[in-house]
């Protein structure tokens, strides 16, 4: 079982400038949303932009560590109209 800190962590040792949220959507280590915002996302598709943080946990879903991961994905402009 994996806990939300692994995750962030997994997530910004490959987008170290990213901001991540996590939420354990059943409690039982395997089904996770993330809120991740980066820079890295400029220009990207939503597709690419989600690739990118699949990568970062890749191991861990190949694994089945991580069964789900439900993600949003923003670029740091986009996050702080959000935020507004």
């Amino acid at each position: 079982m994996i806990n939300p800190d692994q995750v962030i962590t997994m997530i910004k040792t490959g987008l170290p400038d990213a901001e991540v949220q996590i939420n354990d959507l059943t409690g039982g280590g395997d089904h996770f949303e993330a809120t991740v915002v980066s820079a890295n996302f400029e220009g990207l598709t939503l597709v690419k932009q989600h690739q990118l943080v699949y990568k970062t946990v890749q191991e861990a879903m190949s694994t089945n560590d991580i069964h789900a991961l439900a993600l949003k994905t923003y670029t740091p402009e986009k996050w702080s109209a959000l935020q507004s």
